[in-house]
């Protein structure tokens, strides 16, 4: 058992603390957030992740996870702590570092004996030596630390398997032994564990995010060759999924990526390049695609409707991807705006993510309070997000609601024969030609 502390109670630092304290540690979240850990405290969690909260309270209920908004108390015994705070965009295309500096000047201005400090936060190459001199400015004494780079892997919606299950562990350092001390903290969960310098791991977080989020964007410029030239891009991608060399993960074409990591990293990997008097350009086309996405849902109602102006669109979905309530850089509400720029009314419902939407929207949207309320009266309903609801809705029931049966659907989570039958006009992601122009009902074959 080990004392760990946590800095920050987001996504990363919220589930990382409660990952270690579920292994068998003692673990103390720290965050300014006075409200948030009085909640915490309580077992009520301040972001939607399957599975966190009921870890949360077991872990509570033992005495192994604590909360505060003491630096004092959560370093006391601590022989670890982690950096998890945020790090946004700075306007710029780069990370905001001023919470990590905060974080960094705290501990030290309270370090009175050996720790090893762990940057969990996504941050710019370079941040670990950008820690260790700050502890070392602020530091009253010589007490010995060393600082270790391990970024996180975790994917809002399923972060608590993750946590648990990684597909490895990347930790860097200039200290081989304090790199060996936060090796020996993952080792319950015998996965692939990576030791590198300081540097190197940082980049490989930003050069994983971006790699996926190219994937995302290469599938979408697949999607639109298809588009023109009538073949299924759900079709393309399954072929090529199966060559172990590429493999099917993030080839789902549809409104593209968003979220707290993918958009802000490849950003923030391309403004360290531009630092370096570097030009980006692979980088550059998959914001560009990205960005796109949203564009094609206006340009196909416009196609299909005309004049946007006086419109009523129904959106299903707001957060960025199923089982979360976050919304930063979500498809839809870029939608939102360019579809309220038109002159379009929009009715919107998500399972989760209404409040967060609501606090973060510039725009006037009506909220409905279930899917089937949204679609009413509407003259086309946008599938934004691929919600396990929206999987089983009554289509014959949102025919019949619709002004006119114009279904666009943003991650071909319907089948085009069966919204067919059922009247719609459905308008999928590169679905290829219909199955009267000769198109086949596609198998795989087995041996």
């Amino acid at each position: 058992m080990k004392n760990i502390a946590v800095i920050g109670t987001g996504y990363v630092g919220l589930t990382t603390g409660t990952c270690f304290a579920d292994m068998g540690n003692q673990v103390t979240c720290l965050d300014i957030d006075e409200e948030k850990i009085l909640r915490l405290r309580q077992g009520i969690m301040p972001i939607h992740e399957p599975g966190l909260q009921e870890v949360v309270i077991r872990n509570l209920g033992a005495g192994r996870l604590h909360f505060t908004t003491s630096y004092r108390e959560a370093l006391q015994d601590a022989e670890f702590v982690f950096i998890a705070v945020g790090t946004p965009d700075n306007g710029r295309g780069g990370a905001d570092l001023s919470q990590v500096r905060a974080a960094a000047q705290s501990i030290a201005s309270h370090l009175d004996h050996p720790i090893v400090v762990v940057n969990k936060s996504t941050v710019p190459i370079g941040t670990g030596d950008l820690v260790t001199s700050i502890i070392n400015e602020h530091r009253r004494s010589d007490i010995p630390f060393a600082v270790v780079s391990n970024p996180e892997f975790l994917r809002e919606g399923s972060a608590m398997q993750d946590c648990m299950n990684p597909d490895r562990v990347v930790l860097g350092a200039t200290d081989r032994d304090a790199a060996d001390k936060v090796a020996a903290l993952y080792l319950p969960l015998r996965s692939r564990i990576i030791i590198t310098d300081l540097r190197t791991a940082e980049m490989i977080k930003y050069a994983s995010n971006a790699f996926l989020a190219t994937k995302i964007s290469f599938i979408n410029e697949i999607a639109g060759i298809c588009a023109r030239l009538g073949a299924d891009v759900t079709q393309v991608a399954q072929g090529m999924g199966y060559d172990a060399r590429i493999g099917p993960a993030f080839l789902d074409a549809g409104l593209g990526f968003g979220g707290s990591c993918f958009p802000k990293d490849v950003k923030a990997l391309m403004s360290m390049a531009a630092d370096a008097e570097l030009h980006p350009q692979l980088l550059d086309a998959v914001m560009e695609i990205n960005a796109s996405r949203r564009r094609w849902v206006v340009e196909t109602l416009k196609q299909r409707l005309g004049a946007l102006a006086g419109r009523q669109i129904s959106l299903l979905g707001l957060a960025f991807k199923p089982d979360t309530d976050d919304v930063r850089e979500a498809p839809a509400l870029e939608i939102i705006e360019l579809l309220r720029a038109e002159g379009a009314t929009v009715v919107a419902y998500d399972p989760a993510a209404m409040t967060t939407a609501a606090a973060v929207t510039t725009q006037d949207v009506r909220f409905a309070p279930d899917a089937y309320e949204a679609v009413t009266g509407s003259d086309a309903v946008v599938l934004v997000t691929q919600w396990n609801e929206f999987k089983n809705l009554d289509l014959t029931r949102v025919r019949s609601l619709l002004r006119r049966p114009l279904l666009i659907d943003g991650r071909n989570l319907y089948a085009p024969e069966q919204l067919a039958d059922l009247g719609f006009e459905y308008v999928g992601v590169a679905r290829g030609v219909p199955a009267t122009e000769g198109q086949i009902e596609p198998q795989v074959i087995l041996d």
